[in-house]
């Protein structure tokens, strides 16, 4: 019968660097994800507003925009907006950029939506 050597085939390093690649991993989604989900709800507002504001102005669906990007903590002007109600449609516009600090990198998460949707008049 062989004898068993004395390794224990502890992989330390190995261990190490699988857990700071996860640890990374959950930094950058507990940075990303809330940014994500903020403004996917601004775009759904967005849609919202061409639904269901065929009577408002232009420059009211603009401001109610901004608004709740402003309630959502994201960094939207007037500037980055434009709203054009012309020939029975409605266009909307949304471009804003959102530093998302890494520690060790800023990353400039840049968002471009539009909507452009008929108006119906109920």
């Amino acid at each position: 019968m062989r004898k068993r050597s004395r390794q224990a085939g502890e992989g330390l390093a190995g261990c190490l660097f699988w857990l700071a690649i996860l640890g990374i991993f959950l930094l950058v989604g507990f940075k990303t994800v809330p940014v994500k989900m903020k403004s996917s709800q601004l775009y759904d507002f967005m849609v919202e507003q061409a639904k269901f504001s065929p009577n408002s102005s232009a420059e009211l669906i603009q401001r109610r925009i901004v608004g709740k990007a402003r309630e959502f903590g994201l960094p939207v002007t007037t500037k980055n907006v434009s709203v054009v109600k012309a020939g029975g449609r409605i266009r909307m516009r949304c471009r804003f950029t959102v530093p998302i600090d890494l520690y060790v990198y800023t990353y400039n998460w840049e968002f471009d939506y539009e909507v452009d949707r008929p108006v119906f008049i109920v």
